[in-house]
């Protein structure tokens, strides 16, 4: 299924011609130096490639024959395209000039063997460069301390297109790909189910997965005998054409180069598309790791609010779209398959707006932005330098995270444990440590409330009750918890004027969300005593009010031990009641946000 996608995704691609996809037989390289010739093969120069400042040219890529550099540690020498070593005879340090010289010969060799097959006075020139090049004379064009990296290409001085490109070279190669095979690997293909050239490796690798091999992965492949069946060797275990295997594995490199098709969340390295172009394309990535465009995260947001009123359909033009996610995670030489997400782009739109319906609070601190998946994640970490030590989030829970927004299934309870642990360890946000702490503190309540929505604990009942704003009949007594807090808190504050550096949440905070019945007759002596220092009469009373109110709602005693479920309505109910007390511009007990802290 997963292969039919990408080689359906190829197919798509192709027929773009914007795409800019490599067709069967080439591949896509990045291009570090080119190598102008003279028309009689003497060596004019060795340039960096074309392009403008010195990171445009390290990214400058062409289409060159053949597909990644052949694997292997013989001698294997690409056609008009190599690295140095191959290309010049270069010796790399640790490699002596013999090992260096035998592989340039490879190069000559296997180029000057169908000099008289081209009919191309630019080929010709290359073959009498080769024929005339020795390694020795490098030192004479190039700094050896400081040689050219990565893939080379040749150039004729009087032409500006690369030999590669010209017409006869490209219809010689084009004749080379599609000369049948002769090693008798026909067989039926696992995706077409017709008998065709078999591919022994799949190939290109797979480039771009974080944590693999910078060298290319692979996806599928069969490297001892114990993966082997009925005596077949290699990928003919696993049959696929040699076309279908180019086929996917092009379509994936393309899809994990781009990065509006890729996002990375933890370990996993997620690529994700549609059959038919399709808006979902474009924002699923900013929901799993964020942008810092404004003006793409000001239409991503707008186009999330209208899915959640229920308006997509002037946005998604067709919702029965088959629409794809794929998680990969590294593993050694290969690449693992984490997740494997398939359903319309309606369905997956669907879930993104549950999504951002779970995590809906009241009291936004200005400028606070729908967060992705990487800042819920990093909620479950301890403070760095003024924001969360991504370092320190488990890799694994991101993948999680995706995968239960993209299914609609519950949050993963390490989601809610995590953010918890910090809120306890740190009084629901610490103020001097988080530079976006006011920001923090909203995600922290609205992932709770987003894990209760969607959790296992909550049922048909408690789950309408897990509102926007402050809910004041909430029937959990963990809530009312929360809000009596919060009101003790707010008469501590008033009762000194709002000058106290530390409060009862500084000192009491986690205690209280995990043993009431231990801490808040304590915490209810010492408001009477706040009370007295008001010095408003009608503000005594109201809070008075306030608390007798709550106290109502607290009708059979208190707990010993709050669940850890329990302990996240605790929270909400703290942060709705605070959110309803004052606004969070004017808290009296908050220090002022660093300069130019954004969120």
């Amino acid at each position: 299924m997963i292969l039919n996608a990408l080689t359906d995704y190829y197919q798509r691609l192709e027929d773009d011609p914007d795409s800019d996809i490599a067709p069967f037989g080439w591949s896509r390289q990045k291009i570090g130096f080119v190598i102008v010739i003279n028309d009689d093969g003497s060596l004019h120069a060795i340039e960096s490639p074309p392009g403008g400042d010195e990171d445009a040219r390290k990214q400058f890529t062409l289409l060159v024959p053949g597909q990644s550099k052949p694997s292997g540690s013989g001698i294997n020498p690409c056609f008009l395209w190599d690295n140095a070593t191959y290309t010049l005879g270069f010796a790399p340090d640790g490699r002596n000039d013999a090992w260096a010289r035998e592989r340039f010969e490879g190069f000559r060799a296997r180029h000057l063997a169908i000099a008289g097959e081209i009919n191309d006075e630019s080929f010709a020139a290359v073959s009498a460069f080769l024929e005339q090049w020795s390694p020795a004379d490098l030192s004479d064009h190039i700094d050896v301390d400081e040689p050219p990296t990565g893939f080379g290409v040749f150039r004729i001085r009087t032409a500006t297109e690369f030999v590669h490109d010209r017409p006869a070279i490209r219809a010689y190669w084009d004749t080379q790909i599609e000369c049948a095979p002769d090693d008798g690997t026909l067989g039926q293909s696992l995706l077409t189910g017709k008998a065709e050239p078999i591919a022994r490796l799949h190939e290109p690798k797979i480039k771009g997965v974080w944590g693999a091999q910078t060298s290319g992965a692979l996806l599928a492949s069969f490297n001892l005998d114990a993966f082997e069946s009925y005596g077949n060797e290699q990928c003919y275990n696993a049959p696929v054409g040699e076309r279908d295997a180019f086929r996917y594995c092009t379509a994936l490199n393309f899809l994990l180069a781009d990065s509006r098709r890729r996002a990375q969340v933890g370990d996993t390295s997620v690529v994700f598309w549609s059959d038919r172009p399709s808006p979902v394309e474009n924002w699923l990535g900013f929901v799993i790791a964020g942008a810092e465009d404004e003006e793409t995260i000001t239409g991503i947001e707008a186009f999330l609010k209208s899915l959640r009123q229920g308006r997509p359909s002037t946005e998604l033009d067709d919702l029965e779209t088959p629409f794809y996610v794929l998680g990969l995670s590294p593993n050694a030489s290969r690449i693992s398959i984490r997740f494997w997400l398939t359903g319309t782009a309606g369905e997956f739109a669907e879930r993104i707006a549950d999504h951002a319906d779970a995590l809906q609070l009241d009291g936004e601190p200005k400028g606070y932005r729908f967060p992705s998946i990487r800042r819920l994640v990093n909620e479950t970490a301890p403070p760095k330098a003024g924001w969360p030590d991504a370092d320190r989030v488990s890799p694994v829970l991101a993948g999680e995270v995706t995968r239960a927004i993209l299914t609609g299934v519950p949050y993963p309870r390490t989601l809610l444990t995590g953010v918890i642990q910090r809120i306890r360890a740190e009084g629901f946000i610490d103020t001097d440590k988080r530079k976006d702490w006011r920001a923090a503190m909203h995600r922290r309540a609205s992932i709770i409330k987003a894990c209760l929505t969607r959790g296992s604990f909550t049922n048909s009942s408690t789950e309408s009750e897990m509102t926007v704003s402050l809910n004041e009949d909430h029937s959990d007594h963990a809530y009312q918890f929360g809000r009596l807090f919060a009101a003790l808190e707010k008469t501590q504050e008033e009762a000194h004027d709002n000058n106290l550096s530390r409060t009862i949440r500084d000192k009491y905070f986690g205690s209280a969300s995990a043993t009431p019945a231990a801490i808040f007759p304590s915490l209810l002596r010492l408001h009477a005593h706040h009370l007295k220092k008001l010095s408003h009469p009608g503000r005594r009373i109201n809070m008075e009010k306030l608390v007798g109110a709550i106290m109502d709602n607290i009708d059979d005693g208190m707990p010993r031990h709050l669940s850890l479920e329990r302990q996240g309505l605790f929270y909400l109910g703290y942060y709705h009641q605070r959110t309803a007390l004052f606004t969070p511009s004017k808290t009296p007990t908050m220090k002022q946000e660093t300069k130019g802290a954004a969120e």
